[in-house]
């Protein structure tokens, strides 16, 4: 099992939907609290093993579903290219790099590295009951941010930065700005997991899988869509993140673009195969370009 097995295993480039608000929430907490040397370098490698482990669980336990539906039934598990047990090494290994880099940032982050594995493993079953699937793989992704936050407050506040009060009063430490931020990512990608889900509409049907759009329809997609993402415009706008100069014209530009992408270009993507191939390539960019412009307009240079 070669490297460019296990990336593609994992989709090493969905990590580019969570990594900017990874780094979103560490500008945040390092602005107010300031950081240690090395914890930028822990907090990414904890983002890696958790996307590695989030993926490696959804492929374990959906491989049977994936069989089952034509457009997956190529990946790994269902083709046979890899074993179920290797699968699960890799989940391993993905979740001792979580853990590992948990305990080097501090007892708060690793005392609390059991929410996003719990809200991972959870997350495959949620489609076969209800479409609140969309909306479960939101809260994990809003996990991205609150984490990296978290790893940073906490170095200075202990479980403070949880569970405290600034300057004694009745807010949270965390309140109004990594609250919002965060729902804004949970909206955000929920949306992104709707459109998503339009590619196998018809399958999830057969197979009694209960997206929303197999569950409700592609006008329903349409209309629930535009209100996740004008909540998410809302949320970041009030977030009162970054400099309102940079950040307030960022967000509406992508929110504009998300609109576009899942109005027009979705009406457009039901003639054919193909038209729906270039829509969902178009909400992939659109979608992944969104965190990465919103951390640039906060002025952080990852690269």
């Amino acid at each position: 099992m070669g490297l460019s097995e296990v990336l593609e295993f994992v989709k090493v480039e969905h990590t580019l939907f969570s990594l900017p608000f990874v780094l979103i929430g560490f500008v945040l907490a390092d602005n107010e609290f300031g950081s240690e040397n090395l914890d930028i370098v822990w907090i990414v490698i904890a983002a890696v093993g958790a996307r590695g482990l989030a993926m490696a669980l959804n492929r374990i336990i959906d491989r049977q579903i994936d069989a089952d539906n034509p457009r997956t039934a190529t990946r790994h598990l269902p083709a046979g290219t890899m074993s179920t047990q290797s699968a699960w090494i890799l989940a391993s290994v993905f979740l001792a790099m979580l853990l590992l880099a948990a305990w080097s940032l501090n007892h708060v982050a690793l005392k609390m590295s059991w929410l996003p594995v719990i809200a991972f493993a959870i997350y495959p079953y949620t489609k076969r009951f209800s479409w609140i699937c969309h909306f479960w793989i939101g809260f994990c992704l809003a996990l991205a941010p609150a984490g990296a936050w978290v790893a940073v407050a906490a170095d200075t506040h202990g479980w403070a930065a949880i569970t405290g009060a600034m300057d004694g009063g009745r807010d949270f430490l965390w309140f109004p700005e990594l609250f919002f931020v965060s729902l804004g990512v949970a909206l955000w990608i929920s949306a992104f997991d709707l459109n998503y889900a339009l590619m196998d509409m018809e399958v999830d049907r057969d197979q009694g899988i209960h997206s929303f759009p197999a569950t409700h329809g592609e006008s329903a997609t349409m209309k629930l869509s535009v209100l996740l993402t004008l909540g998410w415009l809302a949320s970041f706008l009030i977030s009162g993140v970054g400099d309102p100069v940079l950040w307030f014209p960022t967000v509406c530009v992508m929110a504009f673009l998300n609109l576009y992408i899942v109005t027009i270009r979705a009406s457009n993507a039901q003639s054919s195969v193909q038209d729906m191939k270039s829509f969902q390539r178009d909400l992939f960019r659109g979608s992944m370009l969104t965190g990465w412009f919103l951390l640039g307009s906060l002025g952080l240079m990852v690269f």
